[in-house]
């Protein structure tokens, strides 16, 4: 296996508190879809984190790096585990936090008999606060720093998350989402118009506030007028240069691209809808695309979007089923990463997503290995969401977010180790057999909060 390399960054100051955490370590550099799997990661069996000011100044063998940082006086241990970036959440939905795990048919009726109603509460401050906390609670417990999440149609919605991001300092991307059409009057935008101002004053308010990135956010395309889509491209197009993102889902299910055809028939494909009114581009993040035609890919691709795999969606809607080898295909890969889609998605932990989307690919005849697998959770999802150079790996200059695996939480995963082999052999059994306790530590920005 490589080795982390030993590398000290300028930004250290000498007489400012440092921290350390020690134990195995486990890092993406590139894609191992795109490139010899054994060239994209770094390992290490004894490393160090060292942190300043809730950045990673350096890392390297305990050994040989310890010794250079005199002043480490808070030095955290971790026997037993492997310490990762921490998991990142390329799409899911905070506001339906309180129905996951409801009773599923199609897509569409389920949105209708459970999700509406539940966002519709929403509209209550107090009620936002509540779930946001609980929500962030869930996240970190399981290892998540960073997610890319819909709130809904209400400002109180994206304020209650963005509050609550703050508090905890962790790097969010979220925003108000953009519905006139076609679902309950409680949760209907008034007016096209309003609802885009609505969400460019929140934008104002909250991007690059501290952590916080803002997404333009149209549900998707049934939910909204030709108005509401061309008033949303034009807002993302007028703040993509300072980063601001897009983000909304495509071709999860059969029925839904049947339902967008009708609505727009004179586009070719789902895709070439949100093309049509500016809204693919190179912050646009496509959550599902389980039924992508070779012509989608092409775009997907040459627009530099991102798209959020939802395994555990997949197979508890039975909407559609994702092909990783399709978005990763060589000739035109897309940026890739893992998405919870809670409440579509049944649990809030990104290594048992992991498990999910092995059976999914096994479903159709194909597998996909814990190395692959981790890189998706960590460093494909920071790529996806086009923040490869500040989160998902562990080097120098990067964000202190990070997660430790327990690699022995329960007494018979211990014993059951005897009997694997390195460290990606351990990580399958992990994501395997989900264990609800996977995660033993989270750090943001370098303190810890879980």
């Amino acid at each position: 296996m490589m080795k982390i390399q030993n590398q000290t960054n300028s930004t250290y100051s000498p007489g400012m508190p440092v921290k350390g955490i020690r134990g195995q370590i486990l890092s993406f550099h590139d894609d191992p879809f795109l490139k010899e799997p054994h060239e994209c990661y770094d390992y290490i069996d004894d490393g160090i984190i060292v942190i300043q000011n809730g950045n990673i100044i350096d890392s390297g063998e305990y050994q040989n790096t310890v010794c250079k940082y005199p002043d480490i006086t808070d030095l955290d241990v971790y026997d037993d585990a492997l310490i990762v970036p921490g998991f990142i959440d390329c799409h899911v939905h905070y506001v339906q936090s309180p129905m996951i795990g409801s009773f599923g048919d199609t897509l569409l009726d389920w949105l209708k008999q459970y999700t509406f109603p539940t966002e519709s509460m929403f509209v209550d401050k107090g009620f936002a606060d509540e779930v946001a906390r609980e929500f962030f609670q869930q996240l970190l417990k399981h290892g998540t720093t960073t997610a890319n999440v819909f709130a809904t149609t209400f400002e109180t919605s994206v304020d209650a998350f963005f509050e609550e991001s703050e508090r905890y300092d962790t790097r969010m991307i979220s925003g108000k989402v953009l519905q006139d059409r076609n679902l309950p009057d409680s949760l209907k935008d008034r007016s096209a118009e309003e609802s885009v101002v609505l969400a460019e004053r929140l934008l104002k308010k909250w991007h690059r506030r501290g952590r916080q990135l803002y997404a333009v956010i149209p549900r998707f395309a049934p939910t909204s007028t030709p108005q509401q889509l061309r008033l949303a491209g034009e807002l993302y197009q007028r703040y993509i240069d300072q980063d601001v993102y897009m983000h909304t889902h495509l071709d999860e299910a059969q029925s839904e691209i049947d339902w967008v055809k009708e609505l727009y028939p004179d586009q070719s494909n789902y895709t070439e809808v949100y093309r049509s009114f500016g809204l693919v581009d190179k912050r646009s993040v496509m959550a599902h695309c389980c039924i992508v035609t070779d012509e989608e890919w092409d775009t997907l691709h040459r627009c530099d979007c991102g798209v959020a795999h939802c395994p555990s969606s997949n197979l508890f809607l039975g909407d559609g089923m994702f092909r990783y080898w399709e978005a990763k295909k060589r000739s035109r890969p897309v940026r890739l990463g893992i998405g919870t889609d809670v409440g579509g998605g049944t649990n809030f932990s990104i290594p048992r997503q992991l498990g999910d989307a092995y059976k999914v690919a096994m479903l159709q005849s194909r597998s996909i290995d814990a190395l692959k697998s981790l890189y998706l959770a960590t460093r494909g999802g920071a790529e996806t969401l086009h923040l490869e150079d500040k989160i998902g790996s562990i080097a120098p200059g990067y964000e202190a977010d990070i997660a430790v695996i327990d690699l022995k939480p329960s007494e018979f995963i211990a014993w059951r180790m005897n009997f694997a082999g390195d460290i990606f052999e351990k990580l399958f059994v992990l994501m395997t057999l989900g264990p609800d306790n996977i995660n033993r530590a989270t750090y943001v920005s370098g303190r810890k909060v879980y």
